[in-house]
């Protein structure tokens, strides 16, 4: 076992940085160049990668932790074996830098290839039949090669601006073996992003750059393993005779041929270039995308354009899982939600502890159902809300004067049982407030019932019990069942089917107070009632101002089933309703 401690790399002189999220936990297994845990300063935010492969033993910071560059970050077990691979490929390193023919004598000896060999040549020892002829030959124009290899710096080409512009992603990484043409690193300006091929294939050495860095054309990135100039002929030679004496065609033959030498920058901008790459973002979405290289590589994998995904990690980042529900709900053809991929900004989470002494409490199963469809009523139904004033003058003196019958048959009357008939005859007579709307949008359901529901505010969260067959029952019928299923609302007896097949529903905060609010339409239904505490108003009659007790109502409704005068005449009809209770009785 080898334990390595990684530190804080070279942050562009950035102090203080804080922790915003940890990628990793103890326990994990992690890869060379994988995201430990991203970085905050005041300018910008990064993603620090692993300088070692192995697994996570111990990780020294935390979220909200300050660190600046050499500050420890982890504790790494690296395995013993690659430590010996890393020793025997400096020495065997060394000895090629010794002399050729210490090298030639290595290889021979040695039954394995050397680790900086050209992948070719082991896609040769593969394919070749097995004859001592063919194998010579591999193995001859494999050594040949071995002495041919040179070190190239590619620098950054031609980006079409002479200002600075971010590194933000590495597409390979040290030891990968590229082709030419291959992105090596995706460069992002505050416009556009685009990609930097290679302008050679060879095996990656060292990066000279890290990520986050600041860059402009003709810096320095990468250091190249790659075939010295001529060699690539002699190796299209090779792999020719070795093609005709076993009767197989040599891959990539045409590839291997030696091709003039372009310049840098040339050669990156007739290949790719910024317009090409990649599209120029929105200006509402000219901001850096907050997200790392594995996530951005899936994106493009995909097609992504990761603008378009909204981030459900810390600080709106955009995670793997944010981007594979993108895709699905593009494939399905579905909208996108609210909580992921919507362009709904999410709602910043706040340490609320850090202003004083707090508790956190969980919300009840209730609670949260209720959430949950008043949020998708209001997502879908477009509200519209009416207000008015229903004189009750009348209908108040009348229900006091019933209150010793009341008590005599064992209940209590109400505005409710009024407001509920007056509801019910006002349906009747407005059947589209009595309807819904199908799923596909193409129908409206008319419904010959008249099931209304009463909103109950319990210490659980807000039920809704139905009163069915309004029409069809009295005023003390009412009276009694609007008692009775209050009662059990706030014991939590309700049955679920006591809270099915509203056709309407009324939410009164007459008890509490308020001079009119805007209810949430509970669909499938299309309207619902608010009622705020009556008042004692002065009302001019004609002659001089009268007192009379108001009711405040407000109708919410779905737009895209009730239009204004559907509503205007429901409201007045229930107005007169409530104003006249004699009307009740025809």
């Amino acid at each position: 076992m080898a334990k390595k401690q990684v530190t804080v790399p070279d942050i562009g002189g950035a102090e203080g940085a804080e922790v915003i999220e940890l990628l990793v936990a103890v326990g994990d297994e992690i890869e060379l160049e994988q995201g430990l845990l991203v970085l905050e300063s005041d300018k910008a935010s990064m993603e620090i990668p692993s300088d070692v492969a192995g697994k996570v033993l111990q990780v020294l910071v935390q979220v909200g932790d300050e660190l600046a560059e050499g500050e420890p970050i982890l504790v790494v077990d690296t395995a013993d074996e690659e430590s010996e691979q890393t020793k025997e490929s400096k020495e065997s390193g060394e000895s090629g830098e010794s002399g050729g023919s210490e090298e030639s004598k290595e290889t021979k000896e040695s039954p394995k290839q050397p680790a900086d060999a050209p992948a070719g040549a082991d896609r040769k020892d593969e394919q070749a039949p097995a004859s001592e002829a063919a194998g010579k030959d591999d193995r001859d124009a494999a050594e040949s090669k071995e002495g041919d290899l040179q070190e190239i710096t590619v620098t950054v080409p031609d980006i079409g601006t002479d200002e600075d512009v971010d590194l933000i992603e590495f597409s390979v990484k040290v030891g990968d073996e590229v082709a030419e043409g291959d992105s090596l690193v995706v460069l992002e300006s505050d416009k556009a992003s685009m990609e930097v091929p290679s302008t050679h294939a060879g095996k990656v050495l060292k990066w000279l750059v890290k990520e986050g860095s600041a860059v402009r054309q003709g810096d320095p990135l990468v250091v190249l393993e790659a075939a010295a100039e001529g060699a690539g002929a002699s190796e299209s030679d090779a792999a020719s005779d070795a093609a005709a004496d076993t009767g197989a065609a040599a891959p990539g033959e045409s590839e291997g041929k030696a091709a003039p030498e372009q310049p840098a920058g040339r050669s990156a901008t007739d290949r790719v270039t910024p317009a090409e790459a990649t599209q120029p973002r929105a200006a509402a979405d000219e901001q850096l995308v907050y997200a790392g290289p594995a996530v951005r590589k899936m994106a493009r994998e995909l097609g992504v354009e990761l603008s378009k995904v909204t981030g459900s990690g810390p600080r709106e980042r955009v995670l793997k899982e944010d981007v594979q529900s993108f895709v699905q709900r593009a494939l399905s053809g579905k909208p996108a939600a609210v909580t992921s991929g919507s362009g709904i900004p999410a709602v910043p989470e706040v340490d609320f502890s850090a202003f004083g002494d707090v508790e956190e409490v969980p919300r009840t199963k209730l609670d949260k159902l209720t959430a949950a469809n008043m949020h998708r009523s209001w997502l879908n139904v477009p509200h519209v809300t009416q207000f008015d004033d229903a004189d009750i003058t009348e209908l108040e003196d009348f229900r006091k004067g019933l209150k010793a019958e009341a008590e005599q048959r064992g209940t209590k009357l109400t505005p409710m049982p009024f407001l509920l008939k007056a509801c019910a005859i006002a349906l009747r007579d407005n059947p589209k407030l009595n309807a819904s709307l199908s799923a596909d949008g193409e129908n409206l359901i008319y419904k010959r019932y008249i099931h209304i529901g009463m909103a109950v505010d319990t210490p659980a969260g807000l039920m809704v019990p139905v009163i069915r067959d309004v029409d069809q029952k009295s005023l003390w019928q009412l009276a009694e069942e609007v008692l009775e299923m209050a009662e059990k609302a706030r014991e939590r007896k309700l049955k679920p089917a006591e809270m099915q097949g509203g056709c309407f529903t009324i939410s009164s905060l007459g008890g509490i107070g308020g001079n009119g609010f805007s209810p949430i339409v509970n669909t499938p239904e299309v309207g619902i009632l608010g009622v705020s505490r009556a008042s004692v108003k002065p009302v001019w009659d004609g002659q001089a101002f009268q007192p009379r007790t108001l009711l405040p109502l407000s109708l919410s409704y779905d737009h895209r089933v009730i239009n204004g005068g559907d509503a205007g005449r429901f409201c007045t009809q229930l107005v007169a309703l409530l104003g006249d209770i004699r009307r009740l009785l025809l």
